[in-house]
């Protein structure tokens, strides 16, 4: 079906692809933990393996997209100990977990669509496959990898390195994890430090708990997405992603807990999007540089000078390989705005002109014809090579270039074959709409809705400092209506969010 090739994290190289059942293909993504906004790095991830699987569709392959919520167990130490990210935001809130987790899916959702992500054949939660999870820790104490202690149970990490390799796809050493390890908080009962939780018994305030062979508790945050992939895609499938971040320890204890169940590590091919910057520096509320993918739209951002599509980010990260550092910055997103409405516009042009501009055969340039025939092909070429986005785009503009000469006159209409044109606008349409998910541009209207909130707060600013509470609350109350907050931050300034 195609010759495309892809890195593989676990080889460490690049792999011709050969599903274990073509033309069918399973694919898993780690998915959200669903206790927060999704994050602009969420959607850079997201967005990369959504251009995967359109990809792989294009290419003609069965696609089984799994993409899970992580809705239960993510602690906020990965190897099981830490607090619970859904009950602490909870008590933040003054909501019940689940509310917190209805909460954050809805608007993690909300922003997949306002990104252009098709969504995932099945998407899975963790407390939907509790029953999944106890039955794979039963086999895992069953085959000796793992062990209970006082309603804990631990996955052996020491035993399971007898025969297999802890750090296959991190390259991490365990004697240096261990030694890493040793001096944790709340280690004593396990055999050995570097052991991570399969079940937690859960303390009686704990709110978000389950019943067990091993006592009221819930599952490790590792456990679930080797239940679940398990279930939905087999022992083996072709390819796991997720966030670099992921790899170590979450994708290692995947593999391990899956050879430890049932002899398989699970996917073939593990595939790794990289992390975001903003001018230069990792993003990060402590920095002041994270910004939400609304924020990115609204403009309503102190570091940014306006809002953009959603296209538009897409494209930015698009313009960068996949498995590559992104920095983020002004210029960056500017340029990227320029360039998708270049490409967009010629896409238009080309569109517009179905059969009625091109030549006959007699008066054709042939080096023409052959120059686009060229970038059709290798654009393909440049995909099968691990997804190489940025090679594509590069041909599109050259594609755009020639459509554009040919609209303005310095290439003749009679130079041109009808072939080429239909060529032309099969290849824009075919890599712009349907593989990259982009959308043409429309006006921008965020910049204007940004305008008229800071007139709003303005107004609002003036009637507090006149103690017309009245017409302030008055102001807060009807745009919470309209759906659209306003929070009174600690430096005096006012920001809004829809």
């Amino acid at each position: 079906m195609s010759d495309l090739h892809i890195y593989n994290s676990l080889t460490r190289k690049k792999e011709k692809f050969e599903p274990i059942n073509a033309p069918h293909v399973g694919l898993y993504v780690c998915g959200p933990t669903v206790y927060s906004d999704a994050h602009i790095g969420n959607v850079r991830t997201f967005t990369s393996f959504d251009m995967i699987y359109r990809y792989l569709t294009f290419c003609g392959y069965k696609v089984r997209y799994v993409r899970n919520i992580t809705d239960a167990g993510h602690l906020t130490n990965d190897r099981g100990e830490g607090v619970n990210r859904m009950e602490s935001q909870a008590k933040l809130e003054s909501l019940e977990p689940m509310e917190i987790v209805q909460k954050y899916t809805v608007g993690f959702h909300q922003v997949m669509e306002m990104f252009n992500t098709h969504p995932p054949t099945i998407e899975p939660t963790a407390t939907g496959h509790l029953i999944e999870q106890i039955e794979m820790i039963e086999v895992l104490i069953k085959n000796g990898f793992a062990y209970e202690v006082n309603g804990n149970v631990y996955f052996d990490v020491k035993k399971y390195n007898e025969n297999n390799n802890y750090g296959i796809l991190s390259g991490r050493n365990i004697d240096d994890l261990i030694a890493g390890y040793r001096d944790l908080d709340g280690q004593d009962e396990k055999q050995n430090a570097i052991d991570f939780a399969l079940w937690k018994k859960a303390s009686p305030e704990h709110i978000m708990q389950w019943r067990s062979p091993w006592g009221m508790g819930f599952p490790g945050w590792h456990l679930e997405c080797s239940a679940m992939s398990t279930k939905y895609l087999g022992k083996d499938f072709d390819i796991h992603g997720g966030g670099m971040d992921l790899k170590f320890p979450h994708h290692e204890c995947e593999i391990a807990q899956n050879n430890g169940y049932c002899g398989h590590g699970g996917a073939k091919y593990w595939m790794h999007s990289n992390m975001l910057n903003f001018n230069g520096q990792k993003m990060s509320k402590s920095f002041g540089n994270s910004i939400l993918p609304m924020e990115f739209v609204t403009g309503n951002h102190p570091l940014l000078d306006k809002g953009y599509s959603p296209s538009v980010v897409r494209f930015l990260f698009l313009q960068t390989h996949y498995s590559s550092e992104l920095d983020i910055n002004i210029k960056g997103l500017q340029d990227a705005e320029k360039g998708l409405k270049k490409l967009m516009d010629a896409l238009a042009i080309v569109d517009s002109w179905q059969l009625a501009v091109g030549s006959e055969q007699n008066t054709t340039n042939h080096k023409l014809t052959s120059d686009i025939q060229h970038l059709a092909s290798s654009c393909k070429e440049f995909m099968d090579d691990d997804f190489n986005t940025a090679r594509v785009i590069a041909n599109l503009f050259e594609m755009a270039t020639i459509i554009n000469s040919i609209k303005g006159g310095q290439i003749k209409q009679a130079e041109v074959s009808k072939e080429s044109i239909t060529l032309m606008q099969k290849t824009m349409n075919n890599y712009l709409i349907d593989v990259f998910g982009l959308k043409p541009l429309t006006e921008n209207t965020s910049s204007k809705m940004n305008d008229v909130m800071n007139v709003l707060i303005d107004i609002r600013k003036e009637a507090k400092v006149k103690k017309d509470f009245s017409t302030s609350d008055a102001i807060r109350n009807k745009l919470q209506e309209a759906g659209i907050q306003l929070k009174d931050e600690k430096d005096g300034s006012v920001s809004w969010s829809i």
